[in-house]
């Protein structure tokens, strides 16, 4: 290992020993399933990093179409680890789109960055599959949420269309059957409040 990184790798060793469960504290609308927030996954690792002097800092890069993410953790001798940027894609492009994308990819890129995971709360979870085809549990349930919260058609179709290609990408299957239906269930729906209009 480099000098330069010498002493803030003992550091984060240290701290890392220390780090907390993510627990599960935030409500998933569609499956009113739980999960862990942004929140607690700072939580989970703050006072161990800060103790053994070391600050979190995640700096964004400016991307189109969507957010860009670098969790950087800078130590008290001036020595730094980057945990390499992440990229994800905002489902709306206006504010809301960017915020909750910009909330995602902090979530993921600490998680990935400390090597936490949120702390099981269902005693059946070790039974339960924790995937659906190729995307990870909550990548998959974080968009059938987008897609359930579509206020309209235009939004239903951006949503839909992203969570569409990212199941692609992954060769997930069942994930796009799921995505599809969903789409279609609200399609229909909006298409009634249109007709009573």
């Amino acid at each position: 290992m480099e000098n330069n990184t010498k002493q803030i790798a003992a550091a984060f060793v240290k701290a890392q020993s220390q780090f907390g469960a993510a627990l599960k504290t935030s409500t998933n609308p569609h499956f009113k399933s739980r999960y862990a927030d942004l929140a607690a996954c700072v939580e989970a690792v703050i006072d161990a990093l800060n103790s053994n002097g070391i600050a979190l800092i995640q700096q964004t890069h400016g991307v189109e179409s969507g957010i860009c993410i670098e969790t950087v953790f800078l130590h008290e001798s001036g020595e730094e680890l980057r945990s390499g940027k992440l990229w994800l894609p905002a489902s709306k492009q206006d504010a809301q789109g960017y915020g909750s994308a910009l909330t995602y990819a902090r979530r993921y890129s600490l998680m990935a960055s400390c090597g936490i995971a949120p702390e099981d709360d269902d005693g059946h979870a070790a039974s339960k599959p924790q995937t659906v085809g190729a995307l990870p549990d909550r990548v998959l349930a974080d968009f059938i949420a987008a897609i359930h919260a579509s206020a309209d058609m235009q939004e239903l179709q951006t949503n839909f269309q992203n969570a569409y290609r990212a199941a692609q990408g992954a060769n997930d299957q069942p994930a796009v059957e799921t995505f599809t239906k969903l789409k279609n269930k609200l399609k229909e729906k909006f298409e009634k409040k249109d007709d009573l209009k």
